[in-house]
């Protein structure tokens, strides 16, 4: 379960001008992350504009990042949809060397009941090849996976080892540290409240913000992970304009932004994505310029 503490990166799939995925791009920016001290990067979830992307440029993004990678930290595969038929066929199919588990949100646009969520999970669970992390993100999806729902899924599927929790809602959040079982991962699915979630027991970030600054983001978690929370402060307080600006419109534009003006990859995404606007993009400048001066 060490695997998955620590900063995860929520990873963007850079694209060209034209639209087409930037591979060297890619690869610059696997090659910062790792040299920025993150645990493992997540390929393919949202931030990775996955909604996007053929079957075919998936197989192809996951395989290139797992061969640029070459073991140096871990990996987890975005493998996620409102169809459970096809999510299961994914999963069932899914054989790329080199990934330690996958990540799967919440079906959207559905709004299934609790009863659905749980036997989508379930579904998944019994199909997986890897460990399973949830993903819960109510903003995105439309619904919510519950605290009851959260530790019903923990306790009857071994496979399923944490979840990405991004509802924001502490009472949720604390429910589900009261019943879940001990070897089950809670980890933050918003940069901004991951100190809190960490003094409560979660145990990292799968992070968006990371994307452009990994040492500042990384560094931030370790500290409370090794309950240095005073310590964590400075950084933690550092890094909220930056983060709000990266989600002040579309993310991951903003994120995008912040790695153009790093020098690491294009700001390209995909429709119905869309940069942010010129306003928006010299205030992350500016931001960013702040970590780099």
């Amino acid at each position: 379960m060490n695997k998955f503490y620590g900063t995860g990166i929520a990873i963007v799939t850079p694209f060209l001008a034209d639209g087409q995925v930037d591979y060297d791009g890619l690869k610059t920016l696997i090659n910062y992350l790792i040299d920025g001290g993150v645990e493992y990067i997540v390929s393919l979830g949202t931030t990775g504009e996955s909604a996007t992307l053929s079957q075919d440029e998936k197989k192809k993004v996951l395989a290139f990042t797992a061969e640029v990678v070459n073991g140096r930290i871990n990996l987890v595969a975005g493998i996620a949809g409102n169809n459970t038929a096809e999510v299961v066929e994914q999963v069932k199919a899914f054989d790329i060397p080199g990934y330690n588990a996958i990540l799967s949100a919440s079906p959207q646009y559905n709004k299934p009941t609790q009863e659905g969520i749980y036997q989508h999970y379930k579904a998944i669970a019994q199909n997986a090849k890897l460990p399973v992390i949830l993903y819960n993100v109510p903003s995105r999806t439309g619904s919510n996976v519950s605290a009851d729902t959260t530790v019903r899924l923990a306790r009857d599927f071994k496979n399923i080892i944490g979840i990405k929790e991004a509802s924001g809602n502490f009472d949720q959040i604390n429910q589900i540290m009261r019943d879940k079982p001990q070897d089950f991962l809670m980890i933050s699915g918003d940069d901004p409240i991951s100190l809190p979630m960490i003094a409560l027991g979660a145990v990292g970030v799968i992070s968006v913000v990371g994307n452009a600054l990994p040492r500042q983001t990384s560094d931030v978690i370790r500290k409370c992970l090794n309950h240095d929370f005073k310590g964590a402060e400075k950084g933690h307080f550092d890094l909220i304009d930056i983060t709000r600006l990266c989600f002040v419109e579309s993310s991951p534009a903003g994120v995008k932004t912040a790695l153009k003006q790093l020098g690491i990859c294009g700001d390209t995404v995909r429709l119905p994505l869309v940069q942010v606007s010129e306003y928006t993009a010299g205030q992350i400048i500016k931001e960013i310029q702040k970590f780099t001066a």
